[in-house]
C-alpha cells in the first residue's frame, strides 16, 4: 500500500471576489493550504476556510506569499531574506490565530507562487522561510518542492519537511516547475494528470517537459484550487489512487 497526502491551495478569494470551489474540494483532500491575506484571502475568508477544514477533519496549513494582490503573488519581488522571514512569520501567525480560535492546530506551511519558486532555487530565501517556520512552531511541517533548496535548508535548520509534487504542473529537467508563461506549463487533461501522479508515487519519477525522466520523492500531491478543472482533477485523482492501492493520509502520517 502506498500513502500520499493530497493538498490544495484554497481560500484564495478576496472580499467580494470568489476563487475556487473550496466547499466541494475540502471534503476530498487531506490538507488545505489557506491564503493568508498577502496574495489572496482576507480575515473572513480565512476564518471560513479554517471552519471548513475543522468540519471535514482536514489539516489546515498556512499559504503565505508576497504582498501582491494585483499579481496574485505570482510576480517576483526583490525582497531580502530578512523581509521574507518577517512576511512569513506575519502570515503564519495570522492563520494560526484563526486555527486557535476554532480549537484546531495549524498543521503545515506552504509558500505560495513566486515566493515558492524563488526559494526553490535561492538558498538564502529558503533558509529565511525555514527559520520562520521553525521559530514559530517546531511542530509545523514545511511543504515544498521535492529536491529544492527549501529541502536542503529545512535539513540544515531542523524544520520538518514534506516533499511536494504537482498533479497539474509540468517539470523542467532540473526539477523546478515550468514557468506559467511557457507553453505546456499546466497539465489540462485530467487523465494525463492522474497517470502522471500515480507514476510519481509508485515509480518516484516524472517525465519533464523535454521528455526526460527525473527522480522525485513524493510526500504530498498538490492540485491547484483555482484551476478550471480543480474539482474534476481531485475527483479523478482520488479514483485513480483507489484503483492503484494508494491511500490518502495527512502529511505527518507520511513523514513520521
Amino acid at each position: 500500500m502506498y500513502k500520499i497526502d493530497l493538498n490544495s491551495d484554497l481560500g484564495e478569494g478576496f472580499g467580494a471576489y470568489k476563487a475556487g470551489l473550496d466547499d466541494k474540494i475540502i471534503p476530498l483532500i487531506s490538507s488545505a493550504n489557506i491564503a493568508c491575506g498577502f496574495h489572496a484571502g482576507d480575515p473572513l475568508i480565512m476564518s471560513k476556510t479554517v471552519e471548513l477544514c475543522k468540519q471535514n477533519g482536514v489539516c489546515a496549513g498556512a499559504h503565505p506569499g508576497f504582498p501582491d494582490l494585483v499579481g496574485f503573488g505570482r510576480r517576483n519581488l526583490n525582497a531580502s531574506p530578512a523581509e521574507v522571514k518577517a512576511m512569513m512569520t506575519y502570515q503564519i501567525g495570522a492563520l494560526a490565530a484563526f486555527c486557535s480560535s476554532q480549537g484546531i492546530k495549524l498543521s503545515h506551511v506552504k509558500p505560495h507562487g513566486a515566493l515558492y519558486n524563488m526559494a526553490a532555487k535561492d538558498y538564502s530565501l529558503a533558509k529565511a522561510i525555514c527559520e520562520a517556520v521553525y521559530e514559530f512552531d517546531k511542530d509545523l511541517v514545511l511543504l515544498a518542492l521535492s529536491g529544492s533548496q527549501m529541502q536542503k535548508a529545512a535539513s540544515e535548520v531542523g524544520t520538518a519537511f514534506a516533499a511536494e509534487v504537482f498533479a497539474d504542473r509540468a517539470y523542467e529537467d532540473d526539477g523546478t516547475l515550468v514557468a506559467r508563461s511557457k507553453p505546456g506549463a499546466m497539465i489540462t487533461d485530467e487523465n494525463e494528470a492522474v497517470a502522471r501522479t500515480v507514476e510519481m508515487i509508485k515509480e518516484k519519477r516524472v517525465k519533464t517537459v523535454n521528455g526526460n525522466y527525473i527522480s522525485i520523492e513524493p510526500h504530498s500531491v498538490c492540485v491547484h484550487g483555482d484551476s478550471e478543472k480543480a474539482l474534476l482533477f481531485v475527483e479523478k485523482i482520488r479514483a485513480g489512487f483507489a484503483a492503484n492501492g494508494i491511500e490518502i493520509c495527512p502529511i505527518k502520517d507520511i513523514i513520521g
